[in-house]
C-alpha cells in the first residue's frame, strides 16, 4: 500500500465538515468504486485512512485502490440515506454490496383498448393500462392469468379486436370451449367489457361479491327459462370458486409479512426472504454473494436494494438481527411507497421461529451451492497451516523440466487458482543453450525467465504466486531460492518428493525440512493433481517438440526441400513412412517433379542402404 498516498487523502478527509453527507471513493481512473453515507463526514471518512493495517480484509482492499474521493453534504442522514441508495443504484460501485438479481415484482396487466386484455407483466408500465399486483411470483401471476381467462372464457389469440371481426371463423380456442369467439359479429362490446369486469374482481380478490353476482345471475337465468345462459354462468361460477381457492392476494395486501434469512458459509453468504400471506408461506427469493466482512452492514444494504428495486413492501419485515438504520429506511419507505412499514427483530416466540426457518432455507442455499468452493477452501486452509504461510496459497505455481538424454530440453509452468487449473494463465518454456542435461541449470533459468517477465510488467505474467512447487527434492528447491534471491524477490518455494510409484508424497524447502502430506487425503489429493498437471504439460510439449525435429530431419537433407515443401509433403502424406513409401506420381502431385524426383531417389537410396 502506498502510505504516502494514504497520509494525503487523510490530509484531505481532516478538512471535511462535521455534517452528514455521502462520500464517493474513486480509483485512479477516476471510476466510482465504494458509496456511503456518514452522520459526520469527517469522522467517517478519516477513519479510512487510520490504522489502515488494522482494517477488514474488505476495506483494506478498497483503501488500497482509493486515489481520491468526493463527497456531498446533506441537511440530514435521512437525506444522505437517499442520496446513498440512489448513487449506488446509479453507479453500482464495485465495494458496496450489491443484488445481482434486478427483477422486480410481477403484475396482471389489463390493457385501455376497445376490447381490453388480461396479461402477464414483468414491471409496471408507463403508460394508461391498468395494472393488478405486485404478486410475489411470476410464476403465480402466470397461472393466474391463465385460468382467469379460461375461467372467463376471454380471448389468448392475437387476433385484433374489432378489426377482424368476422375475416375468418373463430380459432382453435372456441373449439375446444377456453374462449366464447369473441372474434364473432353476433357478440356485443358490452358483454365482453362485463366479462373483463368480472374477471379484474377476481384478481383484486373480490371472490366473494364476484360469486354472489354470479349465482345471481343464474338464478335469474334459470328462472327466464335461459338455461343456456344459466349453464354457462354455472360453469363460470364453478371456475371462479376453484380459482379462488389457490388465488394469491395482490396490490395493498401483496403481503402480510416477510421473513429475512442470513447465512455465512466459509465460501458464500446467502440472503434470503420469505413471503407469508395470511399466515401462509407463499414464496421464497435468495441471492447469494461472497462473504462480508460486517454481516450487520451487507444485510442493511440488501434490505434497502431488494425493496427499492422492487418499488413494493409488506407491512411488516422480520430481521435475524438488528439493521442499521431501519428506521431512516422506514421512512424512506414510507416516502417511497406511501405505506408504513415496520421491522422487527423476534426473540422469542413464533416470530422467531419463523426467522429461524428463513436462517434455515439461507443455510441450506449457501450450503448446497457452495459445497465444492468450500471444500477447496478448506483445503487451502489446511495447506496454508501444514506449510507456515501467511494466508491460503490462492495461486499456486508448479515447474517440471523434460527432456531425453538432454535433447529437446523444455520446461512448464503451470498455474492452480483456488484449488483449480488455470489453464489460460500455463506457459511453456523452450531452454536455450543447454547442451547437456542438467536439471538445476534449466530450472535456473525457467525461473529467470519468469519472474525477469514479472519485474518488467509484462501482463502474462505480472501476477505473483503466493507459493512456487517445483518438481523434484531440496536441491531443486535451494536453486529456486538461490535464483529468485539474486534477483531480489523472496516467495515460498517447496519441492515435490515423489514415491516409488512417482507420487507426491512430500513437500520439502530449500532448507531440507520434509512435510508430510499422505495423513492428509484433500491436500494429498490438490498436490498429486498439480503435479500429475505440471508433469503433463512439460512432456506434452517435449514429444511436440521432438516429433517436429524427427520428421524434419530427414527432409531437410533433401536438396530441394525448404521449410514451406516439407510443411506440404507432410499435410499431404501425414508421415515421414507414407512420403517414404509414395510413388513419383503421387509426390509430384505435391511438389515441382524434380524436387519430387528428388525425394523419390533419397528414399530408395536409404532403403538400399538399410
Amino acid at each position: 500500500m502506498d502510505m504516502q498516498k494514504v497520509a494525503e487523502l487523510r490530509k484531505k478527509a481532516n478538512t471535511l465538515p462535521m455534517e452528514p453527507g455521502v462520500y464517493l471513493m474513486r480509483d485512479r481512473r477516476g471510476e466510482i468504486i465504494y458509496v456511503g453515507k456518514a452522520k459526520k463526514l469527517k469522522n467517517r471518512v478519516t477513519s479510512y485512512f487510520r490504522g489502515v493495517e488494522r482494517h477488514l480484509p474488505k476495506v483494506y482492499r478498497m483503501v488500497e485502490m482509493v486515489q481520491d474521493f468526493d463527497y456531498i453534504v446533506t441537511d440530514s442522514e435521512f437525506e444522505a440515506l437517499v442520496l446513498e441508495c440512489s448513487l449506488i443504484k446509479l453507479h453500482s460501485p464495485k465495494y458496496n454490496i450489491l443484488l445481482k438479481d434486478d427483477k422486480g415484482y410481477h403484475y396482471v396487466c389489463v390493457t385501455r383498448e376497445e376490447y381490453p386484455r388480461i396479461r402477464l407483466a414483468l414491471q409496471k408500465g408507463n403508460d394508461d393500462n391498468e395494472y393488478i399486483g405486485p404478486f410475489i411470483s411470476s410464476m403465480v401471476v402466470k397461472q393466474t392469468v391463465e385460468e382467469a381467462n379460461r375461467a372467463f372464457l376471454l380471448p389468448t389469440c392475437r387476433r385484433k379486436f374489432p378489426e377482424d371481426f368476422g375475416k375468418e371463423r373463430p380459432c382453435l380456442n372456441y373449439q375446444i370451449k377456453t374462449c366464447d369467439g369473441w372474434c364473432r359479429p353476433e357478440l356485443t362490446r358490452a358483454d365482453y367489457l362485463a366479462r373483463i369486469e368480472q374477471a379484474v374482481q377476481l384478481l383484486e380478490g373480490k371472490q366473494q361479491e364476484l360469486c354472489r353476482a354470479l349465482r345471481q345471475e343464474m338464478e335469474e337465468a334459470a328462472e327466464a327459462l335461459e338455461f343456456e345462459r344459466a349453464a354457462a354462468c354455472r360453469d363460470r361460477l364453478r371456475a371462479v370458486e376453484l380459482l379462488a381457492q389457490r388465488q394469491l392476494v395482490t396490490a395493498g395486501t401483496m403481503a402480510d409479512t416477510d421473513v429475512i434469512g442470513w447465512h455465512c458459509t466459509e465460501g458464500k453468504a446467502c440472503f434470503a426472504v420469505l413471503h407469508f400471506i395470511r399466515g401462509n408461506l407463499m414464496d421464497k427469493d435468495y441471492e447469494l454473494l461472497p462473504v462480508p466482512d460486517v454481516p450487520e452492514e451487507a444485510l442493511s444494504a440488501l434490505v434497502k436494494q431488494y425493496y427499492l428495486k422492487r418499488q413494493a413492501a409488506p407491512r411488516r419485515i422480520l430481521l435475524p438481527f438488528a439493521m442499521e438504520d431501519s428506521a431512516l429506511f422506514e421512512e424512506l419507505l414510507l416516502q417511497e411507497l406511501n405505506k408504513r412499514v415496520q421491522f422487527h427483530v423476534p426473540q422469542r416466540g413464533k416470530n422467531r421461529s419463523l426467522v429461524e426457518l428463513a436462517n434455515k432455507n439461507a443455510r441450506e442455499e449457501a450450503e448446497r451451492a457452495t459445497t465444492a468452493a468450500e471444500r477447496i477452501s478448506g483445503t487451502l486452509h489446511l495447506l496454508q497451516s501444514m506449510l507456515g504461510l501467511p494466508k491460503p496459497p490462492m495461486r499456486l505455481e508448479a515447474y517440471d523440466i523434460s527432456n531425453i538424454a538432454g535433447t529437446d530440453i523444455v520446461a512448464s509452468m503451470v498455474v492452480f487458482v483456488d484449488g483449480k487449473p488455470k489453464k489460460s494463465d500455463y506457459k511453456r518454456f523452450k531452454l536455450e543453450n543447454m547442451d547437456e542435461q542438467d536439471d538445476y541449470a534449466s530450472m535456473r533459468q525457467v525461473v529467470s525467465r519468469r519472474f525477469c517477465h514479472y519485474l518488467d510488467g509484462d501482463k502474462g505474467f505480472d501476477e505473483r504466486p503466493d507459493a512456487l512447487l517445483i518438481d523434484g527434492g531440496t536441491v531443486h528447491a535451494e536453486t529456486v531460492r538461490e535464483t529468485l534471491a539474486a534477483m531480489q524477490l523472496e516467495l515460498p518455494i517447496f519441492g515435490m518428493v515423489k514415491d516409488d510409484r512417482h507420487r507426491t508424497r512430500a513437500l520439502v524447502t530449500p532448507d531440507g525440512r520434509e512435510i508430510g502430506i499422505q495423513s492428509i487425503p484433500a491436500v494429498f489429493a490438490l498436490i498429486g493433481r498439480i503435479q500429475e498437471e505440471t508433469h503433463r504439460f512439460a512432456i506434452t510439449y517435449h514429444r511436440t517438440l521432438r516429433s517436429r525435429r524427427m520428421r524434419g530431419s530427414q527432409l531437410d537433407r533433401i536438396p530441394g526441400i525448404g521449410e514451406k515443401r516439407r510443411l506440404a509433403l507432410l499435410r499431404a502424406f501425414g508421415s515421414i513412412k507414407a512420403i517414404r513409401e509414395a510413388e513419383l506420381p503421387a509426390l509430384c502431385a505435391v511438389v515441382p517433379e524434380k524436387t519430387a524426383e528428388a525425394v523419390y531417389a533419397f528414399f530408395r537410396t536409404e532403403d538400399k542402404k538399410e
